[in-house]
Order: C-alpha cells, then structure tokens, then sequence
C-alpha cells in the first residue's frame, strides 16, 4: 500500500507558532539573608517583550 501523504507535506502544512516560551528565572532574598530563584515559563508574542519582565 502507497503512502498517500509525504513528509514534506506534512510539514508543510503545519503553522508556525505565534508565540515563544521563555523561562523567566527571579531571585527572591529570604529572611535570612540567602537567595531563592523562583522559576517560570512565559508566553511571549515577541522575543522583544523579554526587557519588559519583572
């Protein structure tokens, strides 16, 4: 039995995503003087919105 649809079709005719995961790490200072590093996946629309996350 034949293939009825190739890999180059198939790719093809996926969408290329309209976002991008960043992982967004911040460090927290505790009571008693050490550093944590809170940790977190971010949408994003654009690679240019990493500088406006706080």
């Amino acid at each position: 039995m034949a293939k009825t649809q190739t890999f180059a079709a198939k790719a093809k005719g996926k969408k290329k995503a309209s976002h991008v995961m960043v992982k967004f790490v911040k460090t927290v200072k505790s009571e008693r003087g050490s550093y944590k590093f809170q940790e977190k996946l971010v949408k994003l629309e654009d690679i240019n919105q990493v500088t406006t996350l706080k």
